[in-house]
């Protein structure tokens, strides 16, 4: 070993991370990259296909949903009803359950810093950007899910905010680089994905996402920082808008993730079709989310849930009968004036106010202010109403 070599880098060559990228020479390089190129037209035109009022309302709705499919991924199943309540300091009493939705808003916290330019994609790459998506993640954590134990030994370690790990581990049956040479294949790891062009960018979005669960840089935590990192590079790459996310598809199809992830772990002559299959895996399942939120987002349909919605609270005797004209005028519109809610309803201002109160309180509407125009909402918990299917159902 070189004098120079870090304390506990047992002199890895960088080049047992290759290969890094599927080349000119990989025979189906060009049907993966016309999903790249499918991939990048579906992306963009959902995104356009929106009202810019709706995009910030979506983009909240899909840091819920991103949340909760990253945190099932590792077991953790915290549905977005509760996430939505922890969002808003209500906890349960279970201290276990407490713990998740701490995690889960921690995970929200994280994704929005993202979301409004706190970390670019092409930061997102670096081990500076990644230790501080960790960092920020796991500072927000409650103690308890800062521990982890060895499998074999049974010790539990704590696990530091944005801190690079310091022991051994393996994964199923990959055994990661040794400690000290992290920050060797984290520098390798940036410089190969952080200078691509677009379209080369969008075909190592895959392989950039196993090779940082490869090098396994945290004691704890490499999933969830792998994805978010993965958010970040499509929020830059795509111009998603922060309005779809992958995590959703990887989690529908976990057995194939984690099987094609474990492909792409061992060392043999045919590493590169085993990161070409999940490259392909990966494409497809980020096409399919897109096709899936644009199908829910269809202007008629979303429209028609959502006044069959207004109609049965009105039955129910939650919501007065004519707040589904407040509602149909917003999605005509996409916001609406507060001042223009009672020539809408043909009522007087105390009216009009009356039902525009009530249709805040389900989280139907949000606004910025008490005089900002209103705009519509994606609560969770009206999810299953106005977008079914996007999240398991939640009985009380």
């Amino acid at each position: 070993m070189k004098a120079d070599i870090l304390a506990g880098d047992r002199g890895e060559l960088v080049s047992l991370m290759e290969p890094t990228h599927l080349g000119e020479s990989y025979r189906h390089r060009n049907r993966l990259m016309d999903l790249a190129i499918d991939l990048a037209q579906k992306s963009e035109g959902f995104r356009r296909s929106l009202p810019p009022s709706l995009t910030p309302s979506l983009a909240s709705l899909v840091r819920s949903m991103n949340c909760y499919y990253s945190n099932l991924i590792e077991g953790h199943d915290t549905h977005p009803i509760d996430i939505e309540r922890a969002l808003q300091a209500d906890y349960s009493e279970d201290v276990r359950k407490r713990d998740l939705q701490l995690e889960a808003r921690a995970h929200i916290t994280v994704q929005q810093w993202i979301d409004e330019g706190g970390l670019s994609g092409s930061a997102a790459l670096t081990g500076e950007g990644l230790c501080e998506i960790h960092r920020r993640f796991y500072q927000l954590l409650p103690d308890e899910l800062k521990w982890v134990e060895d499998p074999a030994t049974k010790e539990r370690r704590q696990v530091e905010p944005g801190s690079l790990r310091l022991h051994d581990v393996r994964v199923g049956q990959h055994v990661a680089i040794s400690p000290g040479a992290i920050p060797r294949f984290l520098e390798r790891f940036a410089q190969v994905y952080g200078r691509t062009g677009k379209a080369e960018a969008l075909l190592a979005l895959a392989a950039a996402h196993h090779r940082i669960l490869w090098i396994h840089p945290f004691l704890d935590g490499n999933g969830r920082v792998s994805r978010l990192m993965s958010h970040a590079q499509m929020l830059e790459v795509l111009n998603t808008g922060a309005v779809w996310s992958v995590a959703r598809g990887l989690a529908r199809n976990v057995a194939d993730y984690k099987r094609l992830l474990a492909n792409c772990d061992q060392a043999r002559p045919n590493d590169l079709e085993a990161l070409g299959q999940f490259t392909d895996f990966f494409l497809r399942v980020c096409i399919d989310e897109v096709d899936s939120l644009e199908g829910l987002l269809q202007p008629d349909r979303l429209r028609a849930r959502i006044l069959n919605w207004a109609d049965q609270e009105y039955r129910l005797g939650r919501l007065p009968g004519n707040a589904a004209a407040i509602l149909e005028a917003i999605l005509f519109r996409g916001e609406l004036p507060r001042g223009d809610a009672d020539t809408i309803l043909r009522t007087g201002e105390r009216q009009a106010r009356r039902v525009v109160s009530a249709l805040l309180d389900t989280g139907a509407l949000v606004s910025d202010g008490p005089r900002a125009p209103l705009r519509l909402a994606f609560p969770a918990i009206l999810a299953a109403h106005w977008m079914p299917g996007l999240f398991p159902d939640h009985s009380r």
